[in-house]
This record gives C-alpha cells, structure tokens and sequence, in this order.
C-alpha cells in the first residue's frame, strides 16, 4: 500500500514537472496555426482574382458591337420622319402647281381658241352670200357697160362695191380668201376636181381655180376647188 501510494507521488512530481513544457508546445503550435490562418486570409482578400480584374484596353470589335446596338435616340428618329414628310409633301406641292399652270395654259388656249373662232360657222353661211354676190359680178358683160345703159352700170358698180365692203368686212375678222392660181397644190388648202396636162406649165400646179376658197385666221374653213397639172405618165 506504501509502495503504492510512493509510485503515486513520483508520478505526479513527474507530470508536474512535464507540464509547463507541454502546454507551452500546444500554445506555440495553436499560435502557430492561428498565423498561418491569419496569413491565408489576408492573402486571399488582398489578392484580385482573374475573372474580377478590370480591362485595361479593352476589345475594339468589341466597343464598336456595343456601339452599334446602342438604342437611336427617339427625337433623332422623330426628326428624320419629319424630314421624309416634308420632302413628300414638297413634292406633291410642286407637281400640283404645275397642274394647276398646266390647266391654266389650256384654258387660256381654249378661250383663245373660242374667241378666233367662235365666228367660223357664221362665216361659212356668209361664204355663200359672197359666192352668189362673185357670180352676179361676173355674169355683167363687159361691154353692156355703157353709156347707153345707165342702170346696168350703177348695178355693176354697187354689186362691186358691196362685194368690196363685204370682203373688207371678212379681212377684218380674220377671214382671207385662198385663191391658187399658178401656186403648187397644197392638199391642206386645195381640194383638186381633175387633172390636165400641158406642157407650158409644171406638173402639180394649179391651172384654174373653180371656186375659191377661204380660211378663217391659220384654219381653213373651206379649201379652194382647182385643176391640177398633171405629170408625165
């Protein structure tokens, strides 16, 4: 029992005299383990990870993409719809303003037309009155014309004078008679009933006129009836 409690006591003035150096061990290694903790931290939040570093200079096919699909400013927009109306409506403008001048130039040309020849079916009944007026002047033989008989001569001259007045009156207005005598035949003015030949003259021209024509201003209204001379065959 005594030998007991001795091996008791020597072992724990052993263990007391082990235990300042063991617990000095577990504070350096614990020290130990909490610095290099300590030092991994601070290393890992002072160290920039790849992916979260900022680009220096950046991709310039890049930039240009973004540029690109950057979104276009309404008032921008706004204001090119407004240009494109603008122009349009410019352009109807200018195309109704040469209509309207268009229009304008017609009916100046119809109302001139309508007072040249507002008269033309009034002259062509008048023609008639002329003609029959030629004819009675012409049918006076020349040598009745005499003394001797004082009221054949006083008709005469009054039939030549109203036929003078008469064609006065027709110049006046713009009507003009188309009387082709040795002139070439013009289809627009002449109208041939026949033709003969003979040799003195140049084919194609008129030769004798059967009934004379008129024109009212540059439109003629009745062309001139004529013989034509006809060509070698």
């Amino acid at each position: 029992m005594a030998a007991t409690i001795s091996s008791y006591v020597s072992l724990a003035r052993r263990f007391c005299s082990l235990a300042p150096r063991f617990s000095r061990n577990i504070l350096c290694d614990s020290s130990r383990s909490s610095s290099v903790r300590v030092c991994s931290t601070t290393a890992s939040s002072g160290k920039t990870s790849p992916k979260e570093k900022p680009p220096e200079g950046g991709d310039p096919a890049e930039g240009n993409q973004h540029a690109a699909e950057a979104p276009v400013n309404p008032l921008e927009e706004e204001n090119k719809n407004l240009i494109e109306k603008i122009k349009e409506i410019d352009d109807k403008y200018k195309r109704a303003l040469a209509e309207n001048e268009n229009v304008r130039q017609r009916m100046r040309k119809q109302i001139d037309e309508a007072k040249q020849f507002g008269i033309q079916n009034f002259c062509k009944d008048l023609l008639d009155v002329a003609d029959v007026l030629s004819k009675a002047v012409e049918s006076v033989p020349q040598d009745s014309l005499t003394n001797e008989n004082p009221n054949l001569k006083s008709l005469y001259e009054g039939l030549k004078m109203t036929e003078a007045q008469l064609q006065s009156v027709f110049k006046r207005h713009g009507l003009n008679q188309i009387n082709p005598q040795g002139q070439k035949f013009n289809p627009n003015q002449h109208e041939a009933l026949f033709q003969q030949h003979d040799p003195s003259k140049e084919p194609g021209t008129v030769f004798i006129v059967t009934k004379i024509g008129y024109k009212l201003h540059e439109r003629t209204i009745r062309p001139a009836l004529v013989g034509v001379v006809q060509g070698p065959a």
